[in-house]
């Protein structure tokens, strides 16, 4: 058994994570709070965007650009990873590097060639190792000043390289945020818009009326709506990442320091058993020599 200046050393460390813990705990849901915020106010706006796309889809011709896609038994596949720079965040960045690393196998299986953009330290340090793929690096910065604009500036940049038929498609994994407990890790297609809408059923056909007049005219609205409800989308994606990584850190932290409560209730049990034991044995010894007086 260790002795009570081991115990006490123990103690005093345990202490010291658990203050740790408890104040990276607080930061997080500070974060949480103003991230979910956000992104409740911006999923409505997101969504609308996407049932306007949905009652368009159905007059869009094959020629629209960001529809375009290909025949080719090889296409050139961008994979975007959105991870964190930062750990201690549960499985939030493994989560990402798991499916990501699945969704490369798969394609490289089917003789695609894969490129792959990250955003985060974690996702960077993972597939800088990645072996026979295209990788273009990461953008660590883009966390710490997480607005749309600076968003809007990466999604540019890829819907140029679309039209540019330099990728034949881009896909973007991402933690999408449930709660504070809970993110969904998903593959979500970026480029190219895909035309499966949701059909309206028979019985709600009366409801509905598709039959739009569109000015000025049904092409300059198309053309205006993709590329802001793809900028929309983008952001988005990158603001459910910010938000479940506070998730998971504020979670994951929770759960370290009710850890360490519990550790230091054992550890103060065991010192005061030993500093039990020994006083005891100090006073058998002096029992023992008042006797032998």
């Amino acid at each position: 058994m260790a002795n009570l200046k081991e115990i006490r050393s123990r103690i005093a460390s345990v202490k010291s994570t658990q203050q740790i813990t408890s104040a990276m705990k607080m930061v997080s849901a500070a974060k949480l709070r103003k991230s979910q915020a956000a992104i409740v106010k911006l999923r409505p706006y997101s969504s609308k965007m996407s049932d306007i796309m949905a009652k368009l889809g159905s007059s869009m011709s094959d020629d629209v650009p960001f529809a375009r896609k290909t025949n080719n038994k090889q296409e050139n596949i961008l994979i975007i990873a959105l991870t964190s720079n930062k750990g201690l965040c549960s499985t939030f960045n493994s989560s990402v590097i798991k499916l990501a690393a699945k969704r490369i196998e798969d394609y490289q299986k089917q003789g695609h060639k894969i490129n792959v953009m990250s955003y985060g330290k974690k996702g960077d340090a993972a597939f800088k190792k990645t072996e026979n793929i295209n990788y273009l690096g990461s953008n660590d910065e883009i966390w710490e000043a997480l607005t749309f604009d600076n968003v809007n500036k990466e999604a540019d940049k890829f819907m140029n390289d679309f039209l540019q038929k330099k990728y034949d498609r881009i896909e973007i994994i991402y933690n999408q945020f449930k709660n504070a407990a809970t993110q969904i890790t998903i593959a979500e297609n970026f480029l190219p818009i895909r035309k499966e809408f949701t059909e309206i059923k028979k019985e709600n056909s009366v409801k509905h009326n598709n039959d739009y007049i569109f000015a000025p005219s049904k092409e300059e609205i198309i053309n205006s709506v993709i590329p802001q409800s793809l900028k929309t989308q983008f952001y988005k994606c990158f603001l459910d990442s910010f938000t479940s990584e506070h998730g998971a850190r504020m979670t994951s932290m929770n759960k370290a320091t009710d850890n360490a409560q519990s550790l230091l209730k054992e550890l103060t049990l065991t010192y005061n058993k030993q500093r039990q034991s020994d006083i005891t044995n100090q006073i058998i010894e002096v029992s023992n020599g008042a006797n032998a007086v």
